[in-house]
């Protein structure tokens, strides 16, 4: 090639990169929300929009990202995740839990969150995989075809994409945090990452840290068991519904189906008087919860427990997901937020019913972990004690099947003076705490000692002892 052709080709090749800059700061600049109905007064930029996972595919995944409150340059990114799985980032992290803006009771105003995650980081919400809340796809059979690999896989390009969209972040360090499912989606996550870093391009490569997460669903053996001692420990079920369910726990299929239905429907409606999420605080009166355990007996006769437990859904509070979608379905909000630019043929819904089924489901993420700790990223595992779903028991014995010397050995940690709850640290830098009195969602039972957590997670400082 003369230096003629060649000078000609490296303009073009500058000239198509800066079209291409263009267009993702045009489309950057699209997605600025500017005019959200409700919204109190602030400094700091927000943004909401779509971004299509392939050029010529048909999913596209909506995301809402909030600036830091300060020094916006200097702060991480964090992406958070809900689980379900079909449950929406935004839905509940954003607007109930540990976004700058909650949605309340009127659907028409939204509340200031004093403690709101971004006060620590740049926060970024997700709605995925595809069939969850405002993600779409033109392609009716991929609603189908989901399960944990393709939500990892999906999640993966969305961020790529997201961050020709927003170059400027590229360089800050880049962590993930999410509750409930999300035990899987996070983990899984950070490995697919992790694995294609390895061979990415500085366009492609992620500047990935470390991930933390709350009240996760991690093994499926220890998460069961525990939830059985959590709840004969909280005094919710009998000594003989106790031992009953132990040993059903114990035996084959068919011996399953001829004695332990009985059992089992009688561990469930334990729990339907009260909240299973956050088992100290009132339940919802104004309506009939979708928590409700009684929708999740019919046709339970031949399951066994664990097949049970999985259609209690995680991710709920009893009744400000009701708000959220109030809110979410106005059409001035999906304006403001640039959502539902194809006009769904379903309402928003906080949980998805449009996700056929759950194909691939991770049995246990505990390798993940294990792989990633001797990779140098930082884990930080916390559970709000008062959750009967994914308790604090499930955890701990999840934790300790990983086999883990002790570091740190087990000791209170405090805010404001106050014991906020305990923690243990283990050779490789895991770090698992407890938050005391919070249930499911942390960040909406406890705001300030999860903003705690959170801050020193990112910082890697240990909690306060004191």
């Amino acid at each position: 090639m003369g230096s003629l052709a060649k000078l000609f080709l490296c303009h073009l090749i500058c000239a198509t990169a800066i079209l291409v800059a263009a267009g993702e700061e045009a489309r950057r600049e699209a997605d600025r929300v500017t005019n959200l109905p409700g919204q109190p007064p602030v400094r700091f930029r927000h943004y909401a929009g779509y971004v299509k996972l392939r050029p010529n595919g048909q999913k596209a995944l909506f995301y809402w990202f909030f600036e830091a409150q300060h020094n916006v340059s200097q702060k991480p990114l964090v992406l958070w995740l809900n689980g379900g799985p079909g449950c929406s980032s935004i839905a509940y992290g954003a607007a109930q839990e540990l976004g700058p803006f909650l949605v309340q009771k009127n659907g028409t105003d939204l509340l200031l969150n004093k403690y709101s995650w971004n006060k620590a980081a740049n926060l970024l919400f997700l709605e995925a995989p595809v069939g969850v809340g405002f993600s779409y796809t033109n392609n009716s059979k991929d609603l189908g075809k989901l399960g944990d690999a393709v939500t990892a896989d999906d999640s993966h390009v969305f961020l790529i994409n997201w961050f020709k969209r927003f170059p400027n972040f590229k360089s800050h360090e880049f962590y993930l945090a999410g509750e409930s499912y999300a035990g899987h989606y996070v983990p899984q996550l950070a490995e697919l990452i992790y694995e294609r870093n390895k061979g990415a391009t500085k366009e492609s490569y992620i500047n990935l840290k470390g991930f933390m997460i709350g009240n996760a669903v991690i093994n499926d053996e220890t998460d069961l068991s525990g939830i059985v001692d959590y709840a004969w420990s909280h005094a919710i079920i009998s000594d003989k519904l106790y031992q009953s369910v132990k040993a059903c726990n114990l035996m084959n299929a068919a011996a399953i189906a001829n004695n332990c239905s009985n059992h089992f429907k009688g561990f469930m409606e334990a729990y339907s008087g009260i909240d299973i999420y956050s088992i100290y605080t009132p339940v919802c009166l104004h309506q009939a919860s979708p928590k409700s355990n009684n929708n999740f007996l019919a046709g339970s006769r031949q399951l066994t427990m664990h097949d049970l437990w999985k259609k209690v859904p995680s991710g709920y509070d009893p009744c400000t997901e009701n708000y959220a979608d109030i809110f979410f379905n106005r059409e001035d909000v999906q304006r403001a937020l640039h959502a539902n630019v194809t006009k769904l043929p379903y309402p928003y819904t906080p949980c998805s019913g449009v996700i056929e089924k759950w194909n691939e489901q991770a049995e246990t993420v505990l390798p993940i972990l294990h792989k990633l700790m001797n990779a140098g990223m930082r884990i930080w595992v916390y559970s709000g004690d008062t959750d009967g779903r994914v308790p604090v028991t499930s955890t701990r014995y999840s934790i300790n099947k990983m086999g883990l010397r002790v570091k740190g050995e087990w000791k209170a940690w405090f805010h404001k003076n106050q014991v906020a709850g305990w923690v243990e640290t283990y050779e490789g830098g895991l770090v698992l705490a407890t938050v005391r009195g919070a249930g499911h969602q942390v960040p909406l039972f406890a705001p300030q000692q999860s903003l705690s957590l959170f801050s020193h997670f990112l910082s890697s400082k240990p909690l306060p002892s004191f």
